[in-house]
């Protein structure tokens, strides 16, 4: 068995099992086409053949067909739709051509004969062959089923070239400061991107690039020395942190504030002085006085303290280093513990302090070597709107006084991934606060000479969460957001006492069905747009919720368990015995499942995935009525647990690819 748990030689195995299939069907045989798939998308069976014949009537080429027809956004809209204009067949009228094709189908095995609305076609399957084919695709493999793992080969023709490898950079909070909204967004987003790519068969490296260098260590270690507890550190890092970091800053607004009306008076006695004809010493020694008491301030402040601090980090200083190190260690082994809850982990912490400075350099030197940057009061920018990007404007790379900015550190980053890693692709998972940032990132890298590396990166943007806050106040931590909303499902499960009752640990259900609420809420729309929180309605079991979806899930697994039936007497049911609407609705909306799988690859959309999911919750759910198993004759109660224990597995591998676990009761 190989690394990734196939087994060499299945895809074929599986193809000769289909075409066995199809020949059964009286299919003798199953044009090829680039891109298809039969063995792991049904539906493409149906393209190919759909192709085939249109192609013979219309006369055109199959290969122009086929990539035409396209899934449909609702099911009474046909299984499959062909817009007739993009035959490209000219001096044919499409809504003549579409009718002249609808008119000339011949009777057919797997379809009905095609509807003409205007200039489109639209497919209707037939719903015998349909259930032989889609269900058995997903008996045979049930996990994989909708996962073309093929579609990660760097050579879909020889397998010993290799997957294609992508990382995807995601959630990066800064250590000691609050993981706000902005980063539970992208933790989510990106989670769910990493276990798209992963299925489909790229291998993927989850980046968690965290804020953890500059300054602002220098205040954390001042103010730990002040307001510190080894053994609070211990147990709760990122808490404690956080605490120290808002102490010590309040001193420093303070002090800030103090120089402020200091340097204020020092101004004031000067302009005095300058406008005194006669000098009075006692004045003037005033004057000296607080000048020397403004420098003593500066000079021992916490302000200049942090300075030295993290010079003192930066030249390499043991001591300095080791308590930094183990800051950033301990707060990464809390965020993993927190991560885990949201079924996502890291194969790389990186960070802003894992940049070497010689990346920068190499940058620095080739953006001044092919003329992009240029020199302006001291400081180093790049003016973008003089190599065509005027909406870019100016970008800052480097300061007056010498010192690195966060842009400098992401040029130096990318030079870094693509030596270390050679990946195909690398996505960054920014709020939409920040396009202009990545923006100015890819076109500088494109400038420096660089112009593949810029074109295998993507920006994954994000708007915002609006009105975050918990029970206790504004959110400060994942940790507390997911707390708040567990402690309030729990609450909504204590209101229904006979099934609560029958919960086996209501405390650690109430925390999944929570969790599933918040990520469910951040996938409900476009990524781009903004949401609000809105506890009560996303912790609903009613509505297109994370909890609807896990009882959908609960109660598929709840017939089987009633059922009482083994998985090996399910392998002879009898598909042909599915004659109701209901689960020809069921059937047609499994179908869809690699189709929608296939279309977020190119979206990078949740809401792909979930929009499909609730739609076939609410197929099986109209159908329960209609397709009783328990109490139904042995055959018939065969075939509709069959169906249904094949609509618990989509849902299943719909759902661990959202990032959700899916609850059995």
């Amino acid at each position: 068995m190989s690394q990734n748990g196939t087994v060499p030689g299945t895809s074929n195995r599986s193809m000769a099992s289909l075409t066995a299939s199809l020949h059964q069907l009286g299919i003798k045989s199953l044009p090829s086409f680039a891109n298809a798939c039969p063995v792991h998308n049904p539906v493409d069976v149906y393209r190919a053949h759909i192709a085939s014949v249109v192609a013979s009537i219309a006369g055109v080429k199959p290969e122009i067909v086929y990539p035409a027809l396209q899934w449909t956004s609702t099911l009474d809209k046909g299984d499959l739709t062909l817009p007739v204009p993009a035959l490209r067949l000219k001096g044919q009228k499409p809504d003549e051509l579409a009718r002249t094709i609808a008119n000339n189908f011949p009777e057919d095995i797997l379809v009905e004969k095609p509807d003409s609305h205007g200039p489109h076609l639209a497919f209707f399957f037939k719903p015998q062959p349909l259930n032989e084919i889609v269900l058995s695709t997903i008996v045979k493999s049930p996990a994989s089923y909708g996962f073309n793992r093929d579609l990660g080969l760097k050579n879909s023709s020889d397998e010993s070239a290799g997957r294609k490898r992508i990382i995807v950079e995601f959630s990066s909070p800064n250590i000691a400061k609050p993981f706000h909204a902005g980063h539970l967004r992208s933790t989510i987003i990106g989670g769910f991107l990493a276990n798209l790519y992963e299925r489909v068969g790229w291998d993927v490296v989850r980046m968690n690039y965290l804020g953890d260098w500059g300054k602002q260590y220098g205040v954390l270690a001042v103010g730990y020395k002040k307001f510190g507890s080894d053994a609070e550190l211990d147990k709760n890092p990122i808490g404690h942190l956080y605490d120290v970091y808002v102490e010590i800053n309040k001193e420093l607004k303070a002090e800030e504030e103090q120089l402020q009306q200091k340097e204020a008076h020092v101004k004031e006695l000067q302009v005095r002085k300058s406008n005194t004809k006669k000098i009075d010493s006692t004045k003037n020694e005033n004057v000296l006085e607080l000048e020397q008491e403004l420098e003593t301030l500066r000079k021992n402040g916490i302000d200049e303290q942090a300075r030295q601090y993290f010079k003192r980090m930066v030249d390499g200083d043991e001591e300095a280093v080791k308590t930094w190190r183990k800051f950033r260690d301990l707060s990464i082994k809390k965020y993993k513990e927190t991560y885990a809850r949201l079924n996502i982990y890291y194969d790389d912490y990186s960070g802003e302090s894992q940049i070497q400075d010689a990346s920068m350099e190499k940058a620095a030197r080739i953006l001044e070597g092919q003329k992009v940057s240029e020199e302006s009061k001291g400081a180093v920018i790049v003016d973008l709107s003089r190599h065509g990007a005027k909406k870019l404007g100016k970008a800052l790379v480097k300061k007056s006084d010498g010192t690195s900015l966060y842009l400098t550190r992401d040029i130096g980053a990318i030079m870094e991934r693509d030596e270390k890693y050679h990946f195909d692709k690398m996505i960054y998972v920014i709020a939409n606060q920040q396009d202009m940032h990545v923006a100015q990132l890819f076109k500088i890298v494109e400038l420096m000479g660089l112009k593949d590396l810029a074109s295998r990166c993507e920006h994954v943007n994000f708007g915002m969460v609006l009105g975050m806050s918990t029970r206790k106040g504004t959110v400060k931590f994942l940790d507390d957001i997911l707390r708040d909303v567990g402690d309030y499902m729990h609450d909504v499960m204590r209101n229904n006492q006979d099934k609560y009752q029958q919960v086996e640990d209501p405390a650690k259900t109430a925390d999944t069905l929570g969790i599933s609420a918040v990520m469910v809420q951040d996938m409900t729309g476009k990524r781009v747009n903004n949401y609000k929180f809105e506890m009560e309605r996303m912790t609903s079991f009613e509505g297109d919720t994370g909890p609807y979806l896990q009882y959908a899930h609960a109660r598929l697994c709840s017939i089987t368990r009633k059922a009482q039936m083994s998985s090996e007497e399910l392998a002879d049911a009898d598909f042909t015995l599915l004659t109701e609407k209901h689960a020809r609705e069921v059937v047609r909306a499994l179908a869809q499942w690699p189709d929608v799988v296939q279309n977020t690859l190119k979206t990078n959309e949740p809401i792909t995935v979930l929009t499909y999911l609730f739609k076939m919750t609410h197929a099986l759910s109209a159908s329960y009525d209609h397709l009783q198993v328990v109490g139904s004759e042995l055959a018939i109660k065969k075939a509709r647990l069959a169906l249904y224990t094949c609509a618990r597995q989509t849902l299943w591998n719909g759902m661990r690819l959202l990032g959700l676990d899916p609850v059995e009761r």
